[in-house]
């Protein structure tokens, strides 16, 4: 039997078509379909602009530098996340912190915020921005950080990797409704995909003109940011030490051609999500809360193990699933208890909620073609491995 991949990605002929339609044009890179990506998903989300640029990470980055992150600068994130969330502000030279997480989203907490953001003040060492992480698709509490914001004045940059399609108080993440800036992954595990690929939302025109630049090495060829008049057509001025982050016809093709499609894939993988409710709701695990006010996208579906139920850890879990051809994964080790971060002064303890939820954690197989039966395999399985190692306490 293959394994069960913990995501995938999902490719129809439309999508193939639409690429091999870029590939018989006149441009493969710099061309027209990247525009029409941007102008789609600015209007499915409900914001003024979108920049399409060559994945997330280079999406966070240059978030961080069009808000003029730099040396002396510090920027919070959340520790659950991949390191990309933390690492964007290293790279524009800034200080990381983080903020311990919420015991039911897994997103940042909102009273450990409050309190940190309450210290800061004291000591003078407001963040410059904040970016709260809408983990596995489900949208962090914005108002709350939207009201904070005002009162104590950091930026905000919503990490909604995983949120592509999410909705928050009837508005689409990604709206930045609630924020200067929102970035988007389209790597093959996410709600849609690009191959590669990431986009930046905003409506601060400013910011979107800075960030297109910034993404095309700093070079502008329009005549009225130049410092003085155009020799010819060719002519082009370099104003800001830019990067290569640019996206290409072929891939901003196929990102548009699945956007057509995400409300679909979203609708899927709900209904596999709640088929997991089903049939987990039973067994010594806690299964993912959904806050009221928002719907998520579902790109991941983690459960925690009560493990004080169980006779076993959570390793013995995974490669127990493993070895039944199950993929199951494990959505994030700690940013701060990476070496690199703990070289930086960061230690275990330093966020508790996080570290106990990483020893609890397990992601389950979810993505828009995984069906019904592999539900019900996957959810069997883990019942039988986990009903036959209860610690006998609780039999």
């Amino acid at each position: 039997m293959s394994m069960i991949p913990y995501a995938k990605q999902s490719i129809s002929e439309q999508d193939i078509e639409a690429v091999n339609e870029v590939l018989r044009s006149d441009f493969i890179t710099q061309g027209p379909v990247i525009s029409q990506f941007e102008e789609a998903v600015a209007k499915y989300c409900g914001a003024k602009f979108a920049i399409a640029v060559s994945h997330g990470t280079a999406a966070l980055h240059l978030a961080c530098l069009a808000l003029e992150v730099r040396v002396g600068d510090i920027v919070w994130t959340s520790p659950n996340s991949f390191v990309a969330s933390a690492n964007c502000a290293i790279y524009c030279n800034a200080e990381v912190d983080f903020i311990d997480i919420d015991p039911d989203t897994y997103n940042i907490c909102i009273d450990s915020l409050t309190l940190k953001l309450q210290q800061a003040e004291k000591d003078n060492r407001i963040p410059k921005v904040i970016i709260p992480v809408h983990f596995s698709g489900q949208p962090c509490d914005m108002k709350a950080l939207k009201s904070l914001s005002k009162k104590y004045g950091f930026l905000i940059i919503e990490d909604a990797a995983h949120a592509l399609g999410a909705e928050y108080t009837d508005q689409k993440v990604g709206s930045c409704a609630y924020s200067e800036l929102t970035i988007f992954s389209f790597h093959p595990a996410k709600m849609i995909t690009s191959g590669e690929g990431g986009m930046i939302m905003t409506n601060n025109p400013q910011l979107a003109d800075k960030i297109k630049r910034l993404s095309t090495h700093g070079i502008t060829r329009e005549t009225g940011l130049m410092t003085e008049e155009s020799h010819g057509g060719w002519y082009y001025q370099q104003l800001d030490l830019g990067y290569n982050y640019r996206i290409t016809d072929i891939q901003a093709a196929l990102g548009l051609s699945q956007l057509r499609c995400l409300d679909e894939f979203i609708s899927k993988r709900k209904k596999l999500a709640e088929r997991y409710n089903h049939q987990l709701q039973s067994l010594p695990l806690t299964m993912p809360w959904q806050n009221p006010e928002a719907q998520s996208s579902w790109h991941l579906y983690v459960i925690r193990l009560n493990l004080k139920q169980l006779k076993i850890d959570r390793k013995s879990v995974f490669e127990q699933l493993r070895q039944a051809g199950i993929g199951v994964h494990v959505h994030y080790i700690p940013i701060h208890t990476q070496p690199f971060y703990q070289e930086r002064g960061f230690r275990q303890g330093d966020f508790p909620e996080s570290e106990s939820y990483y020893q609890e954690a397990l992601t389950l197989p979810l993505f828009t073609d995984l069906t019904e039966e592999q539900v019900d395999f996957i959810s069997h399985k883990i019942s039988d491995i986990l009903l036959s190692n209860l610690n006998p306490r609780f039999l």
